[in-house]
């Protein structure tokens, strides 16, 4: 009888250790996919950041750009308040297009989707032209 006690104790040792296998074989395979999206992950993290340094010289000259815009219709405006002509019918233009005049650093772009949902813009645009004489900083942005 000790010999079928020591074949049963044999048995179930080797079970658990087979039913291990599908577990570890599970595991394995997890760590193999973790390493694998980690691997990608820093891939496209030094690709986005190698964009991004070569996107800044771009950035730098489009802000110059927009500086020296944003300089020259204030000026333009100044014009305007003054009373010359041309200064002002290039205002109005500007304005009805969507291109705010307002205090501060210089002008400033409206959004389009704001300028066409809102009715309001016609009325602003309709008192700034009414007013030839110099334009009401109020009612413009």
């Amino acid at each position: 009888m000790e010999t079928e006690e020591e074949v049963v104790e044999e048995e179930l040792a080797e079970e658990p250790s087979a039913s291990n296998l599908p577990l570890l074989i599970a595991l394995v395979a997890l760590l193999i996919w973790f390493g694998f999206q980690t691997l990608q992950l820093a891939r496209e993290r030094s690709n986005m950041t190698f964009l991004k340094t070569n996107q800044e010289t771009a950035i730098q000259e489009s802000q110059k750009v927009q500086a020296q815009f944003q300089t020259t219709l204030g000026k333009l405006a100044e014009l305007a308040s003054k009373g010359h002509a041309g200064a002002k019918l290039i205002v109005d233009q500007l304005q009805r297009q969507g291109l705010s005049f307002g205090p501060g650093p210089g002008p400033e772009m409206k959004s389009e989707a704001r300028s066409e949902t809102q009715p309001a813009s016609k009325a602003e645009t309709q008192s700034g032209s009414k007013s030839d004489s110099k334009p009401d900083l109020k009612s413009i942005k």
